[in-house]
């Protein structure tokens, strides 16, 4: 590209010269010619004498402006934007712009998507509508009218409808106030003609609110779900949280080009269709477990994010952190916590860890950025979560909440920091926090190794935890982290013993803030069975050598049913590891009777919930173990894994044959115990379809099914199975779907995640499927992205085909739409972790990606601090 992006700092943080309080903004909506008029009040702040307003702006054609009604024209436009000279301490300053919402791929701004104009502003995507102070610690009252053909009749924006009318030619408007100050990146607009579901929820100072549920035509019987789950979330919220809903209207609008999976604008939250529109005969259990909780996590935003937003972008985890907290503590209120805490632990474990191990590894505040869009990841969110998780750990429900009440009041209508959060629950609980803060600053995932001794005679039991957190590319230098570490102990005879240290009982939660900590556990009168990091207490690794015999009895002794699941995996996890070694050296594979029999064991528990009892019996994914090697090798990992799966389905075909027949539920609802038992039962039949039966197993399910959820189970075991029904199933299904894109986006996971020698040939003949549009980022992700992303054993192909196809792909998209193209890259990025042969085939790949005319921003970054490594 002409000019090498430039990196921005977070310590070069400084207010802007002037703030823009309120915005009067016109849409003369067409296709390719839109009309914009933005009237600003511009106010310069007090501590500057600046006589020029810098603006932000991109692909905006300038047509007029005028500072007081008068047209102003000492001005200069710039490559991001329009510098504005010679303008007063306060005034008026009217842009008018032009801009093409047919053309822009991009999703960012204004664009079309299936006919219906809808925008995309997070994160610095108001300034392709016009010239603005683009940037998160600008709050602004907007009003906003909207005039399009009648045959777009839902025009709608944030906040209130104040005002509706009707203009000559067919036209018509609709004008929205929102009394609360925003951001530019929290404004939305939408124009089409939807299908309307609606409905009300009276809060509890007894207010109704209006609630409307925008979706495409004929998909109505849809929406239902996404209703309910949002009333729920705004009942949780105030029960939970204490948190009222403050606008007379709350409207969700599903949309199917759309680069996230939903936004928060306020009052008026965009939405990928997939998180939205859910019927039995179109959506999987997954899918109606997903809505309930991206519904939740938008509407949660509402305060944590909205009414209190983020100063600059690198506090993004200030909102988006507490807020998957948040949704997370929602779905487990409302469902299996057990479950839930499970799956929100495997992406942590899984690719969070390989993102801080990786060449993008950041902390969950950032230092620098080039391309604010590449920081919308799992380290921000997801371990962002984590360490506000630590938070309610350390302080307990009661302290946690005074200190998001006192965070709420201090910071109500204004742009905050993370900084603002920690003091807020420090001055509210007592608590020092002041090395907990490392985890804002420090990337990289911290290791804990462990070691116990058991002193017979003198009764004690001595916990020795050594905490380290190895160099990343951003950071040399580590220091020791705040890290609440939860365990307890054991007896022979399942008894919890009790926690004495120096005399006094103590909780559970030991807080570990030195590089090498002991903790020597007093009147213990027998050698105990540890357990450790129960709940996941901190996104830490950790090493401790248990024998088989302990994590047997863990899984059937330990208190906390994520203990039990966590010592099967730290099980599966010894033996994976071993089979590993014994593929690599060519040997017999082995797993040991008493393995499978605590497996066993599990399978035929009745007093557990049968999707705990799923969750036990799903080893880790193959891009997870590789997370546990400094390199990985991709076919010994495969073998191993394929061993043991197919071992525990052969020495278990009883009662898992048993089990799944037990399961069978004639009529389908989504009620959580319903969800639980079909869990279970399709696990089963992904084990069994490595057995003799499996053909005829998995065939009678999916013509019987009645639902969605058995259906795709039935495909993904013929799929993982490679048995001899898959071709003819997965042509069925796409000769009954391809009309559906949403559907169908499940068929190309499917696709993508072929275990089959041919799986790349079979990836690139679905590029011309009727269903599949590579402008379309769900279509992408789900077939491209599953193909690089969760099928190692063939995008990573000796050959090399695989990063070949990748490369070509990120080409395409570089000038598509540079964000999916972004999310995309990242399999490449990690070349460092795979042997000599794939590292160089993988670099090269980024090399002729670093060398494209016109690389995007979101790309550029990314290479090239892989090439940096």
């Amino acid at each position: 590209m002409a000019d090498k992006p430039t990196a921005k700092y977070r310590k070069d943080y400084k207010p802007a010269d002037f703030s823009i309080t309120h915005v009067h903004l016109t849409f003369d909506l067409q296709e390719t010619d839109t009309h914009v008029r933005a009237v600003n009040k511009v106010v310069r702040q007090s501590h500057s004498e600046a006589s020029t307003l810098v603006l932000a702006g991109e692909d905006l054609d300038l047509v007029a402006l005028a500072v007081n009604g008068v047209a102003h024209t000492d001005y200069a436009l710039t490559e991001g934007g329009i510098e504005i000279h010679q303008v007063p301490a306060e005034f008026e300053l009217t842009v008018d712009t032009k801009i093409n919402p047919k053309e822009n791929s991009s999703l960012e701004g204004l664009y079309l998507s299936e006919g219906a104009f809808c925008t995309q502003c997070e994160a610095e995507g108001f300034r392709r509508i016009t010239f603005y102070l683009d940037r998160p610690d600008n709050l602004a009252i907007f009003t906003t009218k909207v005039i399009a053909d009648t045959s777009f009749p839902s025009l709608l924006s944030n906040g209130n409808r104040v005002a509706a009318g009707e203009v000559e030619n067919g036209r018509h408007w609709v004008e929205w106030h929102d009394p609360f100050p925003k951001p530019s990146y929290l404004f939305a607009l939408v124009a089409g003609d939807f299908d309307i579901l609606e409905d009300t929820f009276t809060t509890k100072s007894g207010r109704e609110v209006a609630l409307e549920i925008y979706v495409d035509k004929g998909n109505l019987d849809r929406s239902h779900h996404a209703m309910l789950s949002l009333k729920r979330s705004m009942q949780w919220d105030e029960e939970r949280f204490g948190l009222e809903y403050d606008l007379d209207i709350y409207m969700i609008v599903a949309v199917d080009f759309f680069n996230m999976g939903a936004m928060e604008n306020k009052g008026l939250n965009v939405f990928n269709s997939k998180f939205v529109l859910a019927k039995p005969e179109t959506a999987t259990d997954a899918d109606f477990l997903g809505i309930e909780a991206v519904i939740g996590h938008e509407y949660f935003h509402n305060w944590t994010g909205n009414r209190i937003t983020c100063r600059d972008w690198f506090q993004l985890s200030l909102k988006e952190g507490l807020t998957v907290f948040r949704d997370q503590e929602f779905s487990s209120d409302l469902g299996s916590r057990a479950v839930n805490r499970i799956n929100n632990v495997r992406i942590v474990r899984g690719p969070q860890f390989a993102e801080d191990a990786g060449p993008m590894a950041h902390p969950i505040r950032p230092e620098k950025v080039i391309e604010m869009n590449n920081f919308y990841t799992l380290t921000v969110y997801e371990k962002g979560s984590e360490v506000i998780r630590m938070l309610h750990t350390l302080l307990g429900e009661e302290k946690f909440q005074a200190g998001m009440r006192l965070y709420v009041d201090r910071h109500d209508g204004t742009a905050a920091t993370c900084e603002d959060f920690v003091v807020a629950m420090e001055e509210a609980s007592g608590a020092d926090l002041k090395q907990f803060r490392l985890w804002y600053s420090q990337s990289g995932t911290p290791e804990l190794t462990v070691a116990t001794d058991y002193d017979a005679t003198a009764k004690t039991f001595s916990v020795t935890v050594s905490q380290e957190t190895k160099p990343t590319l951003d950071q040399a230098e580590k220091q020791a982290l705040h890290i609440p570490f939860d365990i307890e102990l054991y007896g022979a005879d399942g008894r919890v013993l009790p926690l004495i240290l120096n005399g006094g009982s103590v909780d559970n939660v030991l807080n570990v803030t030195q590089a090498t900590q002991t903790f020597v556990f007093e009147n213990i009168e027998e050698k105990p069975v540890i357990s450790m990091l129960r709940e996941f207490s901190a996104p830490v690794k950790l090493h401790y050598d248990y024998t088989d015999e302990e994590l047997s009895f863990l899984m059937v002794n330990a208190t906390n049913d994520f203990a039990r699941w966590d010592a099967g995996q730290m099980l599966l996890a010894k033996h994976i590891r071993h089979n590993v070694t014994l593929s690599q050296q060519e040997n017999i594979f082995e797993l040991p009777l008493a393995v499978i029999a605590a497996f066993e064991g599990v399978l035929t528990n009745a007093e557990l919930e049968p999707a705990f009892v799923a969750e036990m019996l799903t080893l880790p994914t193959e891009s997870e173990v590789a997370g546990w090697y400094d390199v990985a090798d991709v076919d010994a990992i495969a073998n191993a894994l394929g061993f043991i799966r197919q071992t525990l389905a052969s020495e278990m075909v009883e009662p898992l044959t048993e089990k799944y027949h037990q399961l069978l539920q004639a009529d389908y609802d989504v009620e959580h115990t319903s969800i639980n038992k079909r869990k279970l039962r399709n696990t089963c039949l992904r084990f069994l379809a490595l057995t003799e039966a499996g053909d005829e197993l998995v065939k009678a399910q999916y013509r019987s099914s009645n639902n969605m959820t058995d259906t795709i189970a039935a495909l993904d075991a013929a799929n993982t199975g490679k048995l001899p029904c898959r071709e003819t199933l997965m042509a069925d299904f796409s000769d009954k779907w391809q009309h559906d894109g949403l559907v169908m986006d499940k068929w190309f996971m499917l696709q993508g995640k072929n275990p089959a020698e041919n799986a790349l040939d079979v990836v690139k003949a679905q590029l011309s499927h009727p269903a599949f549009n590579i402008k379309n980022p769900n279509r992408c992700r789900n077939l491209i992205g599953s193909f690089c992303g969760q099928n190692p054993l063939r995008f990573h192909a000796r050959s090399g085909e695989g990063y070949e196809f990748l490369v070509d792909m990120l080409t395409q998209l570089n000038s598509v739409n540079p964000q999916v193209a972004s999310r995309l890259i990242d399999p490449l990025l990690k070349f460092k972790r795979y042997d000599e042969a794939r590292q160089r085939l993988m670099r090269s790949g980024l090399e002729k990606l670093a060398k494209l005319d016109g690389l995007a921003k979101d790309l550029f970054e990314k290479i090239n601090k892989a090439l940096e490594q």
